[in-house]
């Protein structure tokens, strides 16, 4: 989840949670080598169309503002002290593309696929949304858009995240059912499963970026002005593993319900880009593994971190499945290393199975997190070229 301070465009993680995740387990150096290797290298290092970007903590640099549309790649350097993230911004505010997590004196390259338009390139030291921007244009038709491949991949992808939503409404639903009976066992019980689906497609659900906080905010990344107006999953998980009684809660579970029946309204008019949303989506999907799951800091009080991990890594897995065709063409090594590393973290959260879902995170001592740690990094580098091979 990405709560920040209020603004036009989607919502993200904000900058609190960032640092709270680097400090926690003694997994800091873990987490940040895992983050630079991931943005080392997001398409061809040679890429004859980069864009030079450089960042600082007051100033956002782009070498050329008139650009042809299709493929680009920009290069992203950041020359200040703190994390940065870079956002293409589309003319209402929302965001087309971003890239997180790039950090002091590291570089990365962020493949895009750009239509024809304006736009404004935001570079957001401390990740906060806010930050220096650069008009851009884009002019002309793209090359090389017609590859049915990838239009039936986005197809069955957008038909994976309806059935994804339907299923964590299905579940919470259940989930709140007990909650309004104050039966904290079964509450309990039912808490990580409601979340699942949410998890597997987190950052398409993020593009409607008023739902996320509502329903995915965490305590600690928010400021007391913003607590008062905290609801969602985890003010349940407060309540249960906290407080031990979810009574006088009845309301946060309706108005979590009425706000994934929201986000389920919206999403037949949902378009994904095979680029933009599918393979960088794959990439967000593994940094909340890095930042929230790996770390222990996404449920703070109920421990069930390794099923929000599973389901980041199963949504990622599936929509590495959907443009797989097109990868294995284009590059086919890559593919390989896909299918190795996949494989890798699957059979390495096998080990923390329990009956139906997993132990708790609490119990996985520092040296078994480095061991998830380093899996991750090791998807997490390949993971990082998925956009440049289906944009070639």
């Amino acid at each position: 989840m990405r709560p920040v301070p209020v603004r036009s465009a989607p919502v993200r993680r904000v900058p609190a949670r960032r640092a709270s995740a680097l400090a926690i387990a003694g997994v800091a150096a873990v987490s940040m080598s895992l983050l630079s290797a991931c943005g080392g290298d997001d398409g061809e290092a040679e890429a004859t169309d980069s864009i030079a970007v450089t960042a600082t903590d007051d100033s956002c640099e782009v070498a050329k503002k008139d650009l042809p549309a299709g493929k680009t790649t920009f290069k992203v350097s950041n020359k200040g002290s703190k994390v940065n993230e870079f956002e293409v911004l589309k003319p209402d505010g929302k965001i087309l593309a971003e890239r997180e997590n790039i950090g002091p004196g590291t570089k990365v390259d962020f493949v895009v696929s750009l239509p024809a338009g304006t736009y404004k390139l935001l570079c957001s030291a401390g990740q906060t949304g806010k930050g220096p921007s650069q008009d851009i244009t884009v002019s002309g038709q793209a090359n090389g858009t017609g590859d049915q491949r990838l239009t039936k991949a986005a197809a069955d992808y957008k038909a994976y995240v309806i059935a994804r939503v339907d299923d964590t409404i299905a579940k919470t639903r259940l989930f709140v059912d007990a909650v309004k009976k104050n039966d904290v066992d079964k509450a309990k019980e039912l808490y990580a499963p409601s979340r699942v689906g949410w998890e597997a497609i987190e950052p398409v659900a993020e593009k409607f970026g008023d739902i996320d906080p509502k329903v995915d905010a965490r305590e600690a990344d928010l400021s007391p002005a913003e607590k008062k107006d905290w609801s969602g999953w985890h003010l349940l998980e407060k309540a249960l593993w906290k407080d031990g009684s979810v009574k006088g809660k009845e309301e946060y579970g309706d108005r979590l319900l009425a706000d994934l029946a929201v986000l389920k309204g919206r999403l037949p008019g949902l378009t994904l880009d095979p680029v933009n949303d599918m393979a960088a989506g794959a990439k967000e999907l593994l940094d909340e593994v890095a930042t929230g799951k790996v770390t222990g800091e996404e449920e703070t009080f109920s421990h069930t971190d390794l099923v929000d991990f599973k389901a980041n890594v199963d949504g990622a897995r599936k929509v590495y499945e959907l443009l797989k065709p097109v990868v294995q063409e284009k590059d086919a090594q890559l593919a390989k290393d896909l299918d190795d590393n996949f494989g890798a973290v699957e059979a390495l959260l096998e080990k923390y199975e329990k009956g139906d879902g997993y132990v708790s995170y609490d119990k996985v001592g520092k040296d078994d997190r480095k061991k998830l740690a380093d899996a991750v990094n090791a998807l997490g580098e390949p993971l990082s070229k998925l956009a440049g091979a289906v944009a070639k």
